[in-house]
């Protein structure tokens, strides 16, 4: 009975899901001159949602003196394909 236990403890382990990557889409400025863009960036798994997205955008574009104007979207790997033609060099730059 020990080593059945010991199995089925093993299997529901890696049955677990991986945790899912997480990303957003986003809308950025810089001033003098005016510059915009449309970029994608990665956030860690505690910045999944949208107003932990917001601060930890804002804090990573902002070191690139970038301006976060708005977080579009949040969502998982499986939205990456559909945006990486749109944001070009910002697609997973920050």
């Amino acid at each position: 009975m020990p080593r059945f236990l010991a199995l089925a403890a093993t299997l529901a382990v890696l049955a677990l899901p991986a945790q899912a990557a997480c990303y957003a889409d986003y809308k950025a400025k810089q001033d003098n001159p005016l510059r915009l863009h449309y970029g994608v960036i990665e956030l860690p798994d505690n910045a999944c949602t949208p107003d932990a997205a917001q601060a930890e955008a804002a804090r990573r574009l902002g070191a690139q003196g970038w301006t976060l104007l708005n977080i579009i979207s949040v969502f998982g790997a499986e939205g990456l394909d559909g945006r990486k033609a749109n944001a070009g060099a910002h697609f997973l730059r920050y």
